[in-house]
This record gives structure tokens, C-alpha cells and sequence, in this order.
């Protein structure tokens, strides 16, 4: 089954997980290279930041709704220790080069044509995004975007960020 199959099939509802529900749940390890393919690396590397995971396709037009909102994210809370990547699951390298030319992103783009890193997060619809603590914990999972989500979204990240600066990590 293609990831294309599963976001075609969920629903584009909201669907939250706070840190209550994903309980002290690490975030997965993936192996991952660039969606230009210039460098390869682990998920584990970015361990000692907050990092917003952000698993998108070519084909999902919520994906490209996301795209200005995560580099005002990573704008504004870049500085403080925070990072967002993007994981593209296309098949084909070109899909996503293409879309990235659309949609230029401010921030790391990884690939994961195979969908490892996908099933080991437990993703089942895009954009869906993974809102991980310094010690890899996972705190916040976001199903969809929608433009009108963006306040709160972002009110998660500067109270994880504050959260993280006051335990002076």
C-alpha cells in the first residue's frame, strides 16, 4: 500500500495527540538523505533540539498550505534551539525537487522513498507532523494543516522552546 492510499483515505479532520497521549514515547531513529541526495543522516543527530518532523508528499496540497507556515516557524524559533525538518515520502526524487521549486522551504528537507521512517512513526495521513522535545521525546502530533491552525501550532512550539531554555538545555 502507498502512503498516496492512506492519506487519500483519512480523513482531513484535526487529529491531536498531546504529550499525555503519546506518553513518554521516543521518537523513532530514521536514516535519512536529503531530497537533493547531497548528504545523509540519523534523526538521532538533532537529539538536543525541539524539532517539528514534518512528513509531506508532492501530491498533498495541505503539504503545500504548511510550507510558509514551517519557515516562519523555523525563522522565529531557529535561534532558540529549535529546527524543522520535512520528510518527503515521494517515490520519485523529481516529484519532490519540482514541488520544493513551488514551494521553497527554509528548512532541511530529507527523503524516505521506502517509508521506513514513516511506519516507524505510525503516520497515517499528510502533512502529519511529530513535535519532538530535546531528549526525543515526542510531545505533540498534528494530523493535516489548515491555515487556521497556525496560532496554536505555534503557541506549542515557543511553550516547548521556553519549556526546554528553562530546564537550561
Amino acid at each position: 500500500m502507498e502512503w498516496r492510499d492512506i492519506a487519500r483515505g483519512a480523513t482531513c479532520a484535526l487529529a491531536l495527540a498531546t504529550a499525555a497521549t503519546a506518553g513518554e514515547r521516543q521518537a523513532p531513529d530514521c536514516s535519512l538523505r536529503a531530497v537533493d541526495d547531497s548528504r545523509r543522516w540519523e534523526l538521532r543527530e538533532m537529539r538536543g533540539r525541539v524539532v517539528w518532523v514534518d512528513f509531506w508528499a508532492s501530491w498533498c496540497g495541505s503539504c503545500a498550505e504548511a510550507v510558509p507556515f514551517l519557515n516562519d516557524l523555523e525563522r522565529e524559533f531557529g535561534a532558540q534551539g529549535f529546527a524543522v525538518l520535512g520528510i518527503n515520502l515521494d517515490e520519485e526524487p523529481r516529484d519532490a525537487l519540482e514541488f520544493l521549486a513551488r514551494h521553497p522551504a527554509d528548512f532541511a528537507q530529507a527523503a524516505d522513498a521506502d517509508g521506513l521512517c514513516p511506519r516507524s512513526f505510525g503516520v497515517e495521513t499528510m502533512p502529519a507532523a511529530y513535535l519532538i522535545d530535546r531528549r526525543g521525546v515526542i510531545r505533540h502530533v498534528h494530523a493535516g494543516f489548515r491555515p487556521g491552525e497556525a496560532a496554536g501550532l505555534r503557541a506549542r512550539v515557543a511553550e516547548l522552546v521556553a519549556e526546554s531554555q528553562r530546564e537550561g538545555r
